[in-house]
């Protein structure tokens, strides 16, 4: 029995020996199959040998292939196949991807980024271990396979893709998942799925095990199911760019364990609901560019875990609460484009983890906080905003890391702190827009100074610039225009500034001289913008003509004189060009063999005489303006410049017939052609062009004919300004379909039309000039609902038009009702209107790509090498420069205070109604005094008749009033004293009594501003009202007198004959009525007197022959 045993503890060893050598054996056999399988599929995939940095190392004579890049081996198996960017471009087929089954013990298969441009082969099926898989941005496209569904151990699926070419649709997303159960992190950004929220939200709500879900840009829409909340393991939830057009469900603040929550650009409304600020696990919370979304800011508890916070280009507003000092591990707080309000919390200090804090384009006030103790701050922007008063450099003391300041557009002022020039990681300072004044600090250490960006344009700053600033090597931007600098700036003294690209010095009192740098180009090699608008240049700078970068030119405003070279029309990129208001005379040609690549060229005020050239092709934005050109070279302007936008030829001498060509130009918005010699009919095709057209401008020129009715029903025009021609007819009824009409001027032509009630529905109508023609009846429109809300210059001067002034007309027009304390709009803004249909401030390149995407797209290219901060900063001159005339001024000519006025620039707060030299009558109606907004009255002219009504106090803003020529009568009323703007008034020949009020500004005015009121006395007229006065020249008393006198002659003569009686008294009374002029004035004067007071029915009119006016007598017209 003893002897078995030893036997057995003998062959023990043996046993492992030999099992050993078999399970080695296996093993072996087994890793030679895995390895045949990843050399076949090495050699089926298609890939880049130069780039690969796998794939390129498996071979067979590297035995083990456990060791090759990218393979993972656990106990001889083969568990994880990484072939991540490898460049692969094709290969994956049903035949390559079966080799994969040779791997039975895979268990993770990464293919992300690479190029496949293939469906996913549904043989990955048969991988029945996979627990990971990843085919994110591997170039697979069409539907997602069923059969990934059936990896049943999948714990993470990434098929995410930036490119939308992968399709889950059928099967649906329920069926594709409702076999995951294991699955913990699923990525399907970029996928399409079109699924509505309770579809999508049920589905994912099944799988209990989930920890992160991202779903970005999925064409998710519909609500945001609450069934999420059934998720009590999510981490991270990411459903940013899609459309759910819905509020966000209350529930997902029940998700305790979400530490991610991203919701960007989905569309969201309503109102956010702050408990989800309070998930206690929360770190990163993204909400942004969600522009409907409401909400506010909770009182925050102490939260440790919230590291990001971005609700920027939401519907937010509110303060921004003191307990944000409780978020201590805050380190991005981004809340800019909302609607923030209020003075900025002290507590904001205290956020030590802060580096990136974005408050821009809010409405905070009060003043700058201290970020002294944010020592981790890198970005700091409060761009636009309402901020004020002085910052003191200790609030930017110690900053190290901080490599952007960006406090513009606000008001800001005293001295930029000198704390910002020694900050040592600064690269970009934007102080531009505020108030700071006073001498500019110099910069230390310029020579290692790391700033690229300085941009103070738009301030107070004064005296000589700092040569340290030219001093700063790594400076690309530099922009100081605006302010109140003063001296010569030599162009030699930025010789180091090797990076500069963009040099703007405009609007100082600076003189540039640039000489001195004309043979040594090497020193801006990368100057790609010189703006030099007021700089006091007398010639075109030589050293421009050798810049082969140079984009950007402005040299306008200076004293350049003579002819435009021709070299400056050569530069392959240039695409603005700016010498507007300048003295030039003459173009230098040839033109015919330029190919110039300009977009915007302002030409402007200038003297350019002969014909105008046409040779920039692909220009979009052209401004002939102000000078002497008389022809147009070709006459075909519109089929040479195929892509206009923005066409000004106004105010030169061109003549005939206004082409129709430019009815070929497809995209043209603006076209001025005002202040001319052109003649004959406006072209029916311009007419037609209403839906393209938003602004036309004809005024001023020598038009005829009548305008035909043929505004497009989906008319955009915005200003219509036909002014000073010479057009008749009727005005077309089709003109009601531009109901974004803003600016209507037919002033100073022939029409002969009825006042034109159906304008009436035009609710955007703010000026209306129809002054000057021959419009008849009365302003009644019984049958028309009148919505002139917005409108705030009327002028229907010197027309037939008659009746009274109807009440229901007058209460139409509200924003005339609306006191300057009661309204919101700010009244130091001019009229304008936006050429490009929006409201806001919208990238260059999009805007342009509106115009032509092919425009848009070379100069696309042209930029493709520069910074963006400075592709910004090019973008922002050419929106702040009018092409700027992106919003274009609108203009009018009106009468106010007695003179002719034109307002090139219509302000916001300008008001004025003109109703003069018309055959309007009645009293003035009460309504027309609840215009509280009203600066200039003029009813002058007419037939009003009554008392001037005591309410004309109510008129807080006029200051002009002009009721001459009419038959008013009563006092003047002592409200009129308390009109403490009034600069013009004019209350002469009416029929007004009493003394003229006394103690105010009143009797300031000339005395002219009440003659010809018989019973008018006090100053400043020399009639003293302690005398009972009369007519003028006759007082009752030396009446009396006269007529005594001649009844005791009468009885002296008695005893004379008849005859001689009869000729004696024509010879006494009669001949010097007809041989007298002035006696027969008085006696004149005298009958229509004793008449006007014996017959109530008989009143006086003033009226207007040959440049006179003249005192009748006529029977009351009621």
């Amino acid at each position: 029995m003893r002897s078995i045993l030893n036997l057995r503890l003998f062959l023990i060893p043996f046993c492992f020996i030999y099992l050993s050598i078999n399970i080695f054996a296996v093993t072996s056999h087994s890793l030679g199959h895995q390895k045949s399988a990843l050399i076949y599929l090495r050699n089926n995939l298609l890939f880049n040998h130069s780039k690969s940095k796998k794939l390129v190392h498996w071979n067979h004579n590297n035995q083990d292939c456990c060791k090759w890049n990218g393979v993972t081996c656990d106990k001889g198996h083969v568990i994880a196949l990484d072939l991540s960017e490898e460049s692969i471009s094709g290969g994956f087929n049903s035949s390559s991807s079966n080799s994969l089954i040779n791997l039975p013990f895979l268990q993770s298969l990464n293919l992300a980024y690479n190029e496949f441009h293939s469906v996913i082969p549904s043989e990955l099926h048969r991988l029945k271990n996979l627990r990971y898989l990843n085919l994110s941005n591997a170039g697979f496209k069409g539907q997602i396979p069923i059969e990934i569904s059936y990896l049943t151990k999948l714990v993470s699926l990434d098929l995410s893709t930036s490119l939308h070419t992968l399709i889950l649709e059928n099967p649906s997303i329920a069926l594709f998942l409702q076999n995951l159960t294991e699955i913990r992190e699923l990525y399907l950004d970029g996928v399409k799925i079109s699924a509505m929220g309770k579809e999508w939200g049920q589905a994912l709500s099944s799988l209990q095990n989930l920890q992160i879900v991202s779903m970005s840009s999925c064409n998710l829409c519909g609500a945001i199911d609450s069934s999420l909340e059934k998720l009590q393991s999510l981490l991270v939830l990411q459903l940013s760019d899609n459309n759910m057009n819905i509020s966000v469900p209350e529930a997902l603040g029940s998700l305790i364990n979400l530490t991610t929550l991203q919701l960007r650009s989905c569309n969201l409304s309503g109102v956010f609901p702050k408990q989800i600020f309070q998930i206690p696990n929360l770190q990163v919370l993204d909400i942004s560019d969600n522009k409907d979304l409401q909400g506010s800011l909770p009182n925050f508890q102490l939260h440790r875990f919230l590291q990001t916070m971005n609700l920027s280009h939401t519907n937010f507003s509110g303060k921004l609460p003191s307990s944000i000092q409780n978020m201590t591990k805050l380190s991005i707080l981004d809340l800019s484009n909302s609607k923030f309000h209020g003075a900025l919390p002290c507590s904001i200090s205290k956020l030590t983890s802060l580096v990136h804090l974005d408050l821009s384009f809010n409405n905070f006030t009060g003043s700058l906080p201290s970020f002294s103790m944010s020592k981790k701050l890198t970005y700091l922007s409060l761009y636009n905003n309402h901020l004020e008063g002085e910052v003191p450099s200790s609030h930017m003391k110690g900053l190290e890391n901080l490599v952007t300041v960006d406090l513009g557009v606000n008001f800001l002022n005293g001295r930029v702190p000198s704390s910002l020039f020694t900050l040592p990681s600064l690269h970009e300072l934007i102080l531009a827009n505020n108030r700071f004044e006073g001498l500019l600090d110099e910069f230390p250490n310029t020579c290692s100074h790391p700033l690229e960006t300085l941009d103070i344009s738009g301030n107070n700053l004064q005296g000589p610039v700092p040569v340290s600033i030219f001093q700063l090597k790594r400076l690309s931007l530099l922009q100081l225009s605006s302010n109140k600098f003063n001296g010569t700036i030599h162009l030699d003294m930025m010789r180091s500034m090797e990076n500069l690209a963009i040099l703007d010095l405009s609007h100082n009192n600076l003189s540039v001289d640039a000489t001195l740098v004309g043979h040594n180009l090497s020193s801006f090699p990368n100057l790609n913008s010189v703006l030099f608008a007021s700089c006091k240049v007398k010639e075109f700078p030589n050293f421009l003509r050798n810049i082969s970068n140079l984009m950007y030119l402005d040299l306008s405003n200076n004293q350049i004189q003579g002819t435009i070279p021709n070299w400056i029309w050569g530069f392959d990129f240039m695409y603005f060009l700016n010498l507007s208001n300048n003295f030039l005379t003459d173009l230098e040609g040839p033109f015919q063999n330029i190919s110039s690549n300009l977009f915007l060229l302002d030409l402007h005020s200038n003297q350019l005489k002969g014909p105008a050239p046409i040779f920039t092709k692909k220009v979009i934005y052209l401004d002939y303006s102000s000078n002497r050109f008389s022809s147009i070279a070709p006459p075909d302007i519109g089929n040479q410049l195929p892509f206009l936008y923005y066409l000004s030829l106004s105010n030169n001498s061109f003549q005939g017939k206004i082409h129709e060509s430019l009815c070929n130009v497809s995209d043209l918005r603006v076209m001025d052609l005002s202040d001319n010699n052109f003649s004959g009919t406006i072209p029916e095709c311009l007419i037609r062009k209403s839906s393209i057209l938003r602004m036309l401008n004809l005024a001023g020129n020598n038009l005829k004919g009548h305008i035909l009715d043929r505004f497009s029903t989906s008319c955009a025009l915005q200003f219509l300004d036909l002014n000073e021609n010479f057009l008749s007819g009727t005005i077309p009824e089709s003109l009601a379909n531009c109901q974004k009409f803003q600016v209507l001027n037919l002033g100073n032509n022939q029409f002969a039309d009825r006042f034109p009630c159906f304008l009436g529905n035009i609710p955007t109508l703010r000026v209306m000039v129809l002054r000057s023609n021959r419009f008849y009846g009365s302003l009644q429109c019984p049958n028309s609902i009148m919505k002139w809300e917005a409108l705030q210059i009327v002028d229907l001067a010197s027309n037939d038009l008659s009746g009274a002034l109807p009440v229901a007309l007058l209460q139409s027009w509200k924003a005339l009702m609306v006191s300057d304390d009661e309204d919101n709009e700010s009244e130091f803004g001019h009229l304008h209107f936006n050429i490009f249909d929006d409201n806001n401030l919208v990238d260059f390149m999009i805007t342009l790509s509106t115009v032509n995407k092919d425009i848009a797209l070379k100069l696309s290219k042209l930029l493709a090498s520069e910074p963006p901060f400075v592709i910004n900063q090019l973008f922002s001159e050419v929106s702040s420069n009018d092409f700027g005339h992106r919003s274009y001024l609108d203009s009018v000519t009106i009468v106010n205070k007695g003179r002719q006025i034109k307002f090139t620039k219509i302000l916001i707060a300008f008001t004025s109604l003109d109703f003069s030299s018309n055959h309007f009558e009645g009293p003035i109606p009460e309504e027309l005094m609840s215009f509280k907004k009203l600066r200039a009255l003029n009813l002058s002219q007419n037939a009003f008749s009554g008392h001037i009504p005591s309410s004309v106090g109510n008129l807080k803003s006029l200051e002009s009033l002009d009721l001459s020529l009419n038959s008013f009568s009563g006092n003047i009323p002592t409200e009129l004293a308390s009109l403490y703007f009034l600069e013009f008034l004019n209350l002469s020949y009416n029929h007004l009594i009493g003394p003229i009020p006394t103690g105010t500004q009143i009797q300031s005015f000339e005395e002219d501003s009440f003659k010809s009121n018989e019973d008018l006395c006090g100053p400043p007229l020399t009639h003293n009202c302690n005398l009972s006065s009369g007519v003028s020249g006759f007082s009752p008393s030396s009446y009396k007198t006269s007529e005594s006198s001649d009844s005791e002659s009468s009885i002296d003569w008695n005893f004379l004959s008849i005859e001689l009686g009869c000729i004696f008294g024509f010879g006494m009374f009669i001949l010097p009525l007809i041989f007298c002029q002035q006696w027969r004035l008085q006696f004149s004067k005298y009958a229509d007197y004793m008449l006007w007071k014996i017959i109530p029915q008989l009143d006086f009119v003033y009226e207007h022959r040959g440049g006179k006016t003249y005192k009748s007598l006529r029977w009351k017209p009621f």
